[in-house]
């Protein structure tokens, strides 16, 4: 009786050298917010619910390095790492050779597109209950030509029907696997992706699924640039739709000891309130309370005070912060001084101050920036600027602490009913306004999950909408 086909592995390709990278480390190890790029590939395939396996094959020279990376992040559905070969083609075929008999659909993807999407597996993963090969397109923007051999143009093809190729590319187990054994056989080793390869042994037609402009190879260091902005700009959605989700993750936060800096008002002392509804252990410091987290030392004291009593810091936020709007050339400097060292220094101090707490305990570090960090705004600009260097560092600073275990993330709330806000701008129709309560509610659910690197959005028509249906706030 044969095996029953049941299985989808996904077979990620980190077999690259960096040579044409220009740096001693390969590309799929260098560090981008906060975690090394193969990281952030595989953190996809890991939570893709259509992924039941994934197979690592990687350069010789670096396989050790990749094992302490898949100890580190306990990775469930990785069950093999292999040795990667000579060529894209080698590696490739050495994963498709480890498959079993019993797997129906390999996933075969490139370890540097870490900006893969669990949408476009899913519309690989449908193409292939019809078709044998899956190839992920984009529209191609640029005109291409053809050229001779004296770099004369030969003709210009109809750009409508051009595409670029991306992965994963998708394949019915059998077909790919036949498709690099008669390569073998004639001793063709030069494809450089497996959907030529498949069409070279006419082995049946190719579907393109629409793939995604931000899944990008990374193969120069310039790419390294724009996969941190990508990065910056990424939106990581929590989720916000399932109550009993929900508060089955807020249940961790049980006996854990939370510090909020700012937690006298706003958005900090939500925070505060729903820690101690779930059963957490918080612990508010801001001015009214003697600490000032412009000054290092009252910061110290504040961590030094919670960790003798409980001893322990599981999280630290830091809602603490000021708007004075108005244009520069009218503003006084200290003013301009106070927005700064609130702003940007005195989460310098929290930062600094938390990280030998937060080692011990592998804990979270949330910091909190604005909307206006992606561009500055008119009356705004030392605001913005502050808010725009709160993500940077987080950026920098997962990065930094990432091999500690620490996870620092940047809370992004969209105009949000607080104090500070009624103070600048007065009276405002609520109901145009985010709920506190709801900027509280993802940064508890964000510090119960293993996220790092990451500005998370907060939005009214999204998470409060989802919150508001399911009855947790109202």
């Amino acid at each position: 009786m044969s095996p029953k086909l049941e299985k989808t592995v996904a077979i990620i390709l980190a077999g690259g050298s960096g040579i044409r990278f220009g740096m001693e480390k390969p590309k799929q190890f260098m560090k981008v917010a906060g975690k090394t790029i193969i990281e952030h590939t595989l953190d996809v395939f890991e939570h893709c619910a259509f992924v039941d396996e994934i197979f690592v094959v990687v350069n010789p020279e670096w396989y050790e390095y990749f094992l302490e990376l898949f100890k580190k992040n306990d990775y469930k559905k990785v069950k093999k790492v292999l040795y990667g070969g000579n060529t894209r083609q080698e590696s490739s075929r050495i994963g498709v050779y480890a498959t079993d008999e019993n797997v129906r659909y390999v996933l075969i993807h490139d370890a540097v597109r870490p900006f893969v999407t669990k949408e476009i597996i899913v519309r690989i993963i449908d193409a292939l209950k019809v078709y044998p090969a899956v190839d992920t397109v984009i529209p191609t923007a640029d005109t291409i030509v053809r050229i001779r051999e004296n770099d004369e143009i030969e003709d210009i093809p109809d750009r409508s029907k051009l595409r670029r190729g991306q992965t994963p590319q998708g394949f019915w187990r059998d077909s790919i696997l036949k498709a690099h054994q008669l390569a073998e056989k004639d001793g063709k080793n030069n494809f450089t992706d497996d959907c030529s390869l498949f069409l070279e042994y006419r082995l049946g037609p190719v579907k393109t699924v629409a793939g995604d402009i931000n899944n990008i190879k990374i193969t120069y260091q310039s790419e390294i640039y724009l996969a941190d902005r990508l990065f910056q700009l990424k939106r990581t959605i929590l989720s916000f739709s399932d109550k009993n989700y929900i508060l089955h993750s807020l249940e961790k936060l049980k006996g854990k000891t939370i510090i909020i800096f700012g937690g006298s008002s706003g958005i900090g002392k939500k925070i505060y309130t729903l820690v101690k509804k779930y059963g957490g252990v918080p612990y508010s410091f801001s001015r009214k309370n003697g600490v000032d987290i412009t000054n290092f030392e009252n910061v110290v004291s504040a961590l030094e005070k919670v960790n003798e009593k409980y001893g322990k810091i599981d999280a630290v936020i830091n809602t603490a912060g000021i708007l004075i709007m108005g244009f520069l050339k009218n503003m006084n400097l200290t003013d301009i001084h106070q927005i700064i060292d609130t702003n940007y220094y005195g989460t310098v101090n929290v930062a600094k101050a938390s990280i030998p707490y937060l080692q011990t305990t592998r804990g979270h570090l949330v910091l909190f920036t604005s909307s206006s960090y992606t561009r500055g705004r008119e009356r705004y600009s030392i605001y913005s600027s502050t808010k725009a260097a709160v993500v940077n560092l987080m950026q920098a600073l997962a990065d930094e602490v990432y091999e500690l275990g620490i996870k620092v993330n940047a809370i992004c709330p969209e105009r949000t009913a607080t104090p500070m806000r009624f103070k600048n701008f007065g009276k405002e129709p609520l109901e145009t306004l985010l709920k506190p309560e709801t900027v509280a509610y993802a940064t508890l659910l964000l510090i119960t999950t293993e996220i790092t690197g990451q500005v998370i959005d907060v939005r009214k028509n999204r998470e409060e909408k989802s919150l508001l249906k399911i009855g947790l706030i109202s």
